[in-house]
């Protein structure tokens, strides 16, 4: 793969093919209905295409590559000491240690990255296929299509992989043994993800929406008029090293701005929610936890929204914005003409992504 496409060119091959694609699941949009039989024998065609060509273009990237990989070069250098020998030091995140220390005893580091984008990618397709059936793809490339998607394939991939395991965890929501095994997993390759896992099971509790809802936006005047506060407040938790010391880096006078840009993307998810409940009329207490832990976690990220870095946190929220948005579309026809309204919606969200890579990437 490194020698077909150059490191410099994987975020616009990444791009272009999602525009690409996007535009053509338009198209058959406007000419054939959801369930017709070559809009099934297209969709499911695309959705495996892009299933096993993202796991292998982002898996088979070059390791020591300059361009836009960010961590990787961090993750090889820790891969290659396990497999020269070096002990497990570091027992925060012990699960994804346990993981490199094996995978560096019996495979190449390029197969050790394939597996971690196997684990990446297939857990958003495992969820796609078990709550929509035949009608996965339009949920599995929108997580494709995500903002976050990309970053957290190359550079946050040990976020990455323990968020989308929260995710095959779900798939399993009526195991609940299999679905805790999913979410210990998770804890242990990034402790954060406690984070959506507690706001789940809160959702055992308290699973009204319209509460949820109040709170993210109250969280908004509460961010801007105490940010200093809330930021302090959860670094002196200690919840986690890293992220403690991202918090602490943004509590002073030299805090980032506030990012209306990402609150903006951030409502997405908040507005399709509630229009889904209470304008659509749409009932589903599964959706009610999905959309309620969507709420929790980014009011959360909302609160310490100018640390340093709070794209790490806001990603607890923004793995699920796809799934949030899209569930209500594909369990029932919202809409009269319900599958161009599913692909313009789809172009929408996606049009977010292609018009950051512009301000970011360009």
């Amino acid at each position: 793969m490194n020698s077909i496409i150059p490191s410099a060119n994987y975020y616009h091959v990444y791009i272009y093919l999602c525009l690409f694609i996007v535009l053509f699941t338009f198209l058959h949009a406007l000419v054939l209905k959801i369930s017709d039989t070559k809009n099934i024998i297209y969709i499911n065609a695309v959705g495996y295409f892009l299933l096993f060509f993202f796991i292998i273009l982002i898996g088979q990237r070059e390791i020591t590559s300059r361009y836009g990989f960010g961590d990787t070069a961090n993750y090889y250098k820790a891969f290659k000491a396990f497999s020269l020998g070096e002990p497990i030091k570091d027992t925060r995140d012990l699960g994804w240690d346990i993981f490199m220390k094996i995978s560096a005893t019996i495979v190449t580091a390029h197969t050790f990255f394939t597996i971690c984008a196997f684990l990446y990618i297939y857990p958003l397709y495992k969820i796609s296929k078990q709550l929509f059936q035949e009608y996965w793809y339009y949920c599995f490339f929108a997580f494709i299509v995500s903002f976050s998607f990309y970053t957290y394939g190359v550079n946050g991939v040990r976020n990455g992989v323990a968020a989308s395991l929260f995710l095959w965890g779900l798939a399993y929501r009526d195991n609940k043994v299999i679905m805790a095994l999913f979410f210990i997993l998770g804890a242990m390759f990034h402790k954060t993800i406690m984070l959506p896992v507690l706001a789940y099971l809160l959702t055992y509790v308290y699973n009204n929406p319209k509460f949820y809802l109040k709170g993210w936006f109250i969280c908004i005047p509460l961010s801007l008029a105490m940010g200093s506060f809330w930021i302090s407040l959860f670094a002196s938790l200690g919840f986690d090293g890293r992220l403690s010391g991202y918090l602490a880096g943004g509590a002073g006078g030299d805090a980032p701005s506030f990012r209306w840009d990402f609150l903006f993307h951030s409502f997405f998810a908040v507005f399709a929610g509630w229009y889904f409940i209470y304008k659509k009329n749409f009932k589903d207490d599964f959706y009610n936890q999905l959309l309620n832990t969507y709420l929790i976690c980014n009011g959360f990220w909302v609160l310490v929204i100018r640390a340093n870095f709070s794209n790490r946190f806001a990603y607890l929220s923004w793995f699920m914005m796809a799934i949030v948005i899209f569930y209500p579309l594909l369990k029932q026809p919202l809409f009269k003409n319900h599958h161009l309204m599913l692909a313009k919606i789809l172009v929408a969200y996606f049009s977010f992504t292609f018009l950051m890579y512009f301000v970011y990437y360009s």
